[in-house]
């Protein structure tokens, strides 16, 4: 299985709730934070939510 490596690269300061939220769902608190999620369609549609602010490499 595919891998995806997500920072936040954006600070999360005057965003929208569900995006606020969708960021702690990811695990994403603070700038510059990366974590490793796999390849599936509910983290790429988190992913879609919150593309603004993070920035995403495969492994």
């Amino acid at each position: 299985m595919k891998t995806l490596e997500i920072t936040l690269v954006r600070s999360a300061i005057g965003i929208l709730p569900n995006q606020r939220k969708t960021l702690e769902a990811l695990g994403l608190h603070k700038r510059l934070k990366t974590v490793v999620k796999g390849d599936t369609p509910t983290i790429r549609g988190m992913i879609k939510v919150v593309e603004h602010l993070v920035t995403v490499s495969e492994r």
